[in-house]
């Protein structure tokens, strides 16, 4: 029995989610098993050959239930290929190209733990009215009405097409 890649992410609004279903829908295209879960699944690792985990960041921070999988599970993803993919709407801001450094520093602790073989980075969707918290809605209904970004779907597909078959071509290495 081919053994699966799993995917597995932590979202708030959804959009890490479909970028989930995505990677998961090309890897299968190009001859992968997947499985596709909610981080607080429970996980029998002996049982994939590569975990890829996506996080939405939400106010500078990677969620935190994405840091606490990773430390929980630090030694079972030290052991395969293990990617990661950040969903940030900081990446949706005009001149975007120059904030991915920037984007890939919240990243540092998960690299303290784990050190992914490829990471992606991916803006997402700003839906104002699925923010949880009043102030944050505030902060980024000002943010659009002062042109910093739109309101909108700003997930490339194709440039997360490419990336997954970068991850394809990693994990095939390992």
């Amino acid at each position: 029995m081919k053994m699966a890649i799993l995917i597995i992410y932590a979202t708030r609004t959804g959009s890490t989610k479909k970028i989930a279903e995505f990677i998961g829908e090309t890897l299968a295209k190009l001859g992968e098993e997947i499985e596709i879960k909610p981080i607080q699944s429970e996980i029998e690792f002996e049982r994939y050959k590569a975990i890829v985990l996506g996080s939405a960041i939400q106010s500078g921070k990677l969620l935190p239930e994405t840091t606490e999988f990773v430390k929980m599970n630090k030694v079972e993803l030290s052991q395969k290929p293990f990617a990661v993919f950040l969903v940030c709407m900081t990446l949706a801001m005009k001149n975007s190209s120059k904030y991915h450094s920037f984007v890939s520093a919240w990243l540092e602790p998960i690299r303290i733990i784990v050190n992914p073989v490829i990471v992606g980075l991916f803006p997402g969707v700003l839906n104002i009215s699925k923010i949880q918290k009043f102030s944050d809605r505030l902060k980024f209904r000002l943010s659009v009405l002062f042109g910093v970004w739109k309101e909108g779907d700003h997930r490339d597909w194709d440039e997360i097409q490419l990336w997954t078959k970068k991850l394809k071509s990693e994990i095939d290495k390992n």
